[in-house]
């Protein structure tokens, strides 16, 4: 009875916490820059979150106050916070310290099996899909990954895939939880162990589950390719700072997160047999880069369906 009392009362402190942080935001009449505030936290200027800060701060002062940083953190960062596997931590933070940790330090949600955090860049939400949350599909012996621990990773564990001629995995989040009017990449984050072998060139496959069949997404699907080689065409794997490989399986665009669940998908089935792969998860993260390949919307599927509906009634 005592913990559900702890938790409600904790409940019942950070709600009011929130209003105050609100309330002071909508009372400002001047509001300051961010010129005050140390480069080495910030973006640099020029990019589009410094912009936006800007924009948004105005200049009229060079106080920061608490205030200021809340209004970078997005509308829902308490949900995000309280769903977080060590929500205790940050009870006593400031919104300034709660932001910048954001940034810095990805946070565990869903038991340990998401993470989330801001990118600095943009200032948007950055979600990874852990594998024990991807669906895997494999054929070849049984048992054909190993769930196990790996020191580098932010998840308590990973899957390491054995021998397999089939590689099919896939990621899905609701577009709800994704900052709005953003276009979004997925990238699948790995290793390889000491007995990769077998793995070359694979598809990745973007889809909006709602709209979009698995025939119509592997129409569009792009050509990547694990190892950091340099092939003609094709996204190609890049090592992360964290040291983690990643490769990019597609982008998307989302409107105002009303879309449902948007599925990333590695695809790779040629006759070898894989071994080897690690697999951490599958991060969405915003990008802005206006290439078009591996690009979709709900607007294209619906637009490309509709074409095909037409020149078929045409036809009969």
């Amino acid at each position: 009875m005592s913990i559900n009392y702890d938790n409600w009362e904790r409940l019942v402190q950070v709600v009011l916490r929130r209003e105050q942080f609100r309330q002071l935001a909508l009372d400002d009449s001047s509001e300051p820059s961010f010129s005050s505030i140390s480069s080495s936290f910030i973006p640099e200027q020029g990019t589009p979150v410094h912009n936006a800060q800007s924009t948004q701060l105005g200049s009229s002062s060079n106080t920061v106050r608490e205030t200021d940083w809340w209004r970078l953190l997005p509308s829902d960062y308490w949900n995000i916070i309280f769903g977080s596997v060590n929500s205790a931590l940050y009870e006593n933070a400031t919104i300034k310290e709660l932001y910048l940790s954001l940034c810095d330090s990805p946070i565990l949600l869903d038991g340990g099996k998401k993470s989330f955090h801001i990118d600095k860049t943009t200032g948007k939400k950055c979600y990874m899909i852990g594998a024990r949350e991807l669906i895997i599909i494999m054929e070849g012996i049984p048992l054909s990954w190993d769930w196990t621990s790996h020191t580098d990773s932010r998840f308590a564990t990973v899957a390491e895939f054995k021998d397999s001629r089939r590689l099919d995995i896939r990621g899905r989040i609701d577009t709800k939880m994704l900052s709005t009017k953003t276009r979004y990449a997925a990238y699948l984050v790995f290793k390889f162990g000491e007995d990769f072998r077998g793995i070359g060139s694979a598809k990745g496959i973007i889809k909006f589950v709602k709209y979009d069949k698995d025939g119509d997404a592997k129409k569009r699907a792009a050509t990547l390719h694990l190892q950091p080689v340099k092939p003609k065409n094709g996204k190609i794997a890049t090592r992360r700072s964290d040291g983690w490989m990643e490769v990019q399986l597609g982008m998307f665009y989302n409107d105002q997160g009303e879309d449902g669940p948007v599925e990333a998908r590695l695809l790779e089935n040629n006759d070898y047999i894989k071994s080897g792969l690690i697999v951490e998860g599958i991060e969405f993260r915003p990008t802005t880069t206006n290439a078009k390949i591996g690009f979709v919307s709900k607007k294209y599927v619906r637009t490309r369906r509709n074409w095909i509906f037409s020149n078929l009634r045409q036809i009969l």
